[in-house]
């Protein structure tokens, strides 16, 4: 299979970790930037079905949500390559000879369900041209960089997060990879009036999962018993995801994915940033979180 050829490849090299660079002031992995006209230029299908969300904020649990109701709730069709596999990451530029997210998605035929962290303004021209439908996922700031703190400490792909107090200041000047949080979510959020754009928030996954599976399926024009959407529920619980080896990304190799520093599918909750803010650290998140959001329409919750 395709993706067993992929993790051999993975297995064959030490990653290490990237220099970064900048598109159109987007601080993004320098590999992308030097792919970025294939990237720019690449031919969305009017099938094709985007993905989207900063890192960190819940895109692996909506690439399994939408694969179970493509695949009408059946469970070995999801298990048969890992998510990295199934859904391209589009902008993805691993060393070679590991297939870029564009070679992965041109060798699949439509309709493919891909997966980005770009903002708004860096998406390739051909999705809105082609009226796409976009999944968009957004969660809120303190747990995103909580999270995304984490996950960079435990994976190659990206640069050294650093300590924590500078990793915070970064997350607020919006100097990490793709960008500020702020820009990104409000970026998607006036978007949506625009394209065909679904946004959906983390925090209403964890409270009402169903509820959020339904409003997913209803966009994509499905119709699904209630059967299956319960199996589907139960299939991308947390601890479900956590135990499936096709979505928790254990089967990359750990000279990628360091999953003794920090595991890919960590915690899952709402409140997680509590253990990790000072006080004066959150009076300044705070401050310019107001100063950032007010008058946008966005509404955030940071604690169930």
């Amino acid at each position: 299979m395709a993706f067993e050829k992929n993790s051999a490849l993975f297995q064959s090299f030490v990653m290490q970790r990237p220099q970064m660079g900048q598109v159109l002031g987007v601080p993004l992995d320098q590999n992308i930037c030097d792919a970025w006209n294939d990237i720019w230029n690449f031919r969305a299908h009017p099938e094709d079905v985007l993905l989207a969300s900063y890192p960190k904020a819940g895109i692996t649990w909506m690439q399994e949500v939408v694969d179970m109701i493509y695949q009408e709730g059946d469970t070995n069709k999801c298990l048969r390559a890992p998510t990295y596999d199934r859904h391209p990451f589009l902008e993805a530029v691993p060393p070679k000879p590991v297939p870029s997210g564009l070679q992965l998605a041109e060798e699949m035929e439509p309709p493919r369900v891909l997966k980005t962290h770009l903002p708004i303004q860096l998406i390739p021209p051909s999705f809105w041209k082609q009226n796409c439908k976009v999944i968009y996922v957004a969660r809120n700031a303190k747990d995103t960089l909580v999270s995304y703190f984490h996950f960079q400490r435990m994976t190659k792909g990206l640069p050294d997060p650093g300590t924590w107090d500078d990793y915070f200041m970064a997350f607020l000047s919006g100097t990490l990879p793709w960008g500020s949080w702020f820009d990104h979510v409000n970026g998607w959020w006036k978007a949506k009036d625009k394209h065909r754009v679904l946004y959906v928030f983390y925090e209403d996954m964890k409270k009402d999962l169903r509820l959020e599976i339904q409003r997913v399926e209803s966009f994509l024009d499905k119709d699904l018993p209630e059967e299956v959407l319960e199996k589907i529920c139960q299939h991308t619980t947390f601890q479900a995801m956590k135990e499936n080896p096709m979505a928790n990304y254990t089967t990359m190799p750990t000279t990628v994915m360091d999953q003794s520093v920090s595991p890919f599918m960590r915690k899952g909750i709402v409140g997680d940033w509590k253990n990790h803010f000072l006080v004066a650290q959150n009076e300044l998140f705070d401050w310019e979180y107001k100063r950032r959001m007010d008058g946008t329409g966005l509404d955030f919750c940071t604690q169930i």
